[in-house]
């Protein structure tokens, strides 16, 4: 398995090799670490768990490369990795989260906290790393900004197994359909249908989102709960705009996530649309019984 850790403090190839052992439960024998001014000759290549240290310019200081070999039978998660080896060497360690955006990083401190972290490169040669803001104050970057991320909250895209049964069944509804009634069924970018199959899944999204108490992030823009609330309103529009047979399998999706939607939130007649951007609509008045629920607590910051 392999790892990419980033560390705030100039750390020493022997300490290294010694907390990789304990946190990997290996002998520090089989620990091999090289920094630029490693002999190569003195390299072990054949060592359960070898790491390059290459030096980066800012805010960190080592880029870690640690990679354990099939033999070694303890193999954390990266976060845990970060997590016990900013401990065991009393540093700071950023580590990439799975996001796309490439500044999406975590930082996990000694102290045990691990936050979100945005980590930006300089445009000179070789870059000059700065990491301009965090989701919780960390006392190793005193100049980042404290805020919450709503990129990453946005990239996240949990499984939605109803939508893909829907996407399925209506596969199975195109090859018993004849020719002509296979015009209706069109999935092309922007139709009725392409538009239902999208607007479902992020309805399922944020419900199953919610059910889990918002993770990863533990939190949720408000800004982007309104959007899946005017989702849910366009999918009351789509059930009279797809054909028939479609908007039966529609209709039974729906059913199924607004049960768990319901079961999810708590009633509100008033106070969610005060707390949502753009507060209440000037042109019409919410319809949709979804506007008059919120989640308890709400995830994201109230004004």
């Amino acid at each position: 398995m392999t790892y990419n850790l980033l560390t705030v403090e100039a750390l020493k190839p022997d300490t290294v090799a010694i907390a990789l052992a304990e946190c990997l439960d290996v002998p520090v024998d089989e620990v091999d670490v090289g920094a630029p001014e490693t002999d190569p000759e003195l390299r072990r290549w054949d060592a359960a768990v070898s790491c390059e240290l290459r030096p980066v310019l800012g805010d960190l200081t080592w880029s870690m490369d640690i990679y354990a070999q099939e033999a070694v039978a303890n193999q954390p998660a990266e976060a845990e990795l970060a997590a016990r080896f900013a401990k065991a060497m009393n540093t700071t360690v950023l580590f990439p989260a799975e996001e796309a955006p490439p500044s999406a990083y975590w930082a996990a401190t000694p102290q045990g906290l691990i936050t979100r972290a945005r980590l930006e490169p300089s445009d000179d040669e070789p870059p000059v790393y700065e990491v301009t803001s965090l989701e919780a104050p960390v006392p190793q970057f005193p100049g980042a900004t404290v805020e919450h991320f709503e990129e990453i909250v946005r990239e996240q895209q949990p499984d939605s197994p109803i939508t893909d049964h829907f996407v399925a069944s209506l596969a199975r509804v195109r090859e018993s359909a004849s020719y002509l009634a296979r015009l209706s069924l069109d999935e092309d970018t922007g139709s009725p249908i392409w538009t239902a199959q999208n607007k479902l899944a992020v309805w399922e999204r944020v419900i199953t989102q919610m059910e889990s108490g918002w993770a990863p992030s533990g939190w949720y823009p408000a800004g982007l709960y309104r959007e899946r609330l005017e989702a849910r309103d366009a999918l009351v529009d789509l059930v009279g705009r797809v054909p028939r047979d479609v908007a039966e399998l529609l209709s039974e999706a729906l059913d199924q996530l607004d049960r768990r939607f319901a079961a999810a939130t708590v009633e509100d007649a008033e106070a969610l649309q005060e707390q949502l951007p753009g507060g209440r609509p000037s042109d019409r008045r919410p319809t949709g019984w979804w506007w008059h629920r919120r989640p308890d607590p709400v995830p994201w910051d109230q004004p």
